[in-house]
């Protein structure tokens, strides 16, 4: 058993952060059908490293436990498909510009006028409204935009990209489950469907902590600090003997004076000395000094060892080599190995671990169109006849 079964999901989106939610779903048992242009497929497929199968490592890993049908929805037979598959829809997932949508004949009071108990996710760099809304964006126009890439970087630096990744369109597609799983709950009470409106941007904005009540309070615009948190020290990353690094989190006076002790030193957390987070913060770069100046003079798992026997959150700054050899991403099963079109492929687990009803990893990314035969036959009722006809005609 899993918690989604039974939930249809019609995946539209592209790339990755509409997809990314479908993605979810699907691990923990709704039926994702995705939706695909005949001959080109998802921009997905092509973005990432390339593969022998011809789809990239990303869209292996990320449309995993998908069916992928191809319809051309530029053409009406296509679009009177999709809607003859939102009428058994219990989520519709897409993230076109505002408008796609109801230049299909697929507006949100169309869909429920189709089945007033589907779910459509809209996402959308800007939302569906706004002066912005017909905007395009991706992920890294997101993170500018939402205030993130400023904050990322050395003070004297340029800002940079927070982490070589999809970031932006990642939270958005979590915040995107998180919208439909409540839609879900409420249609048990309601019978009905709603539209869940997400722009890519504000799920970054969300998790920036208080930079928004601590401007509107005292005008403090944050700046970039490097790898140091704005409100406690130390919080930061920090060199070994060994040319490695350690990242040390003392966000509060008790940890603090834990590290002291690691360092053999603990009147370092006297009043008089560091031990009030003001007395840290006022000296932040002795503080950071002297921290460095420890660490130096440890190999990385020295220094680890010296935090962890004293109860200072600490970790290593890893690599994805040292997370393949880490015991505990193995303990915990966080990198799994699954069977794709290219052979066994380590991908992300699925996560969060539930007792009762956990999610899985059914398939990886399917060849394009390889399940359209079975779902307009299962789904639509169409015989093998019909489904030749519709491919002849380039429909799907």
């Amino acid at each position: 058993m899993h918690a989604l079964d039974g939930v249809r999901v019609l995946d539209l989106g592209t790339y990755i952060a509409g997809p990314f939610c479908a993605t979810v779903l699907g691990e923990f048992g709704a039926d994702v059908v995705k939706i695909e242009r005949p001959g080109s497929g998802d921009h997905l497929r092509r973005f990432g490293t390339e593969t022998d199968c011809g789809d990239t490592l990303v869209w292996l890993s990320e449309a995993r436990n998908k069916r992928s049908v191809t319809l051309n929805l530029a053409d009406p037979r296509g679009r009177e498909l999709l809607r003859e598959l939102v009428a058994d829809a219990d989520v519709v997932i897409e993230n076109f510009r505002p408008g796609v949508l109801e230049r299909w004949g697929l507006s949100f009071p169309e869909i429920q006028a189709i089945n007033p108990r589907t779910i459509l996710l809209r996402m959308s760099a800007y939302g569906q409204s706004g002066p912005l809304a017909d905007q395009p964006g991706f992920a890294r126009v997101a993170h500018a935009y939402a205030g993130l890439s400023l904050l990322a970087g050395e003070p004297a630096g340029p800002p940079v990209t927070p982490g070589s990744t999809s970031l932006g369109d990642y939270l958005a597609g979590l915040y995107g489950v998180v919208g439909v799983l409540l839609a879900l709950r409420a249609r048990e009470a309601t019978g009905a469907g709603q539209c869940v409106d997400m722009a890519l941007y504000e799920p970054i904005f969300r998790v920036l902590d208080e930079i928004a009540p601590a401007y509107q309070q005292f005008g403090f615009v944050r700046e970039r600090m490097g790898a140091d948190t704005v409100n406690v020290v130390p919080h930061s990353h920090y060199r070994t003997a060994d040319d490695r690094w350690i990242a040390i989190a003392c966000s509060n006076d008790e940890m603090f004076a834990r590290l002291a002790r690691a360092m053999g030193d603990p009147a370092l957390a006297d009043p008089d000395r560091f031990g009030p987070k003001a007395s840290r913060l006022a000296a932040r770069d002795e503080v950071n000094a002297l921290v460095t100046a420890w660490a130096g003079g440890l190999t990385r798992d020295e220094a680890l060892a010296r935090c962890r026997a004293a109860e200072v959150p600490a970790g290593p700054l890893n690599s994805i080599a040292d997370i393949f050899d880490d015991p505990q991403f193995a303990h915990r099963g966080t990198i799994t190995t699954a069977e794709s079109r290219i052979g066994p492929l380590a991908v992300p687990s699925v996560i969060p671990a539930l007792s009762d009803t956990p999610g899985e990893i059914r398939w990886l990314g399917p060849a394009l169109g390889a399940d359209t035969d079975a779902v307009l036959a299962e789904l639509l009722h169409r015989d093998a006849a019909e489904i030749t006809r519709l491919r002849d005609a380039g429909v799907i």
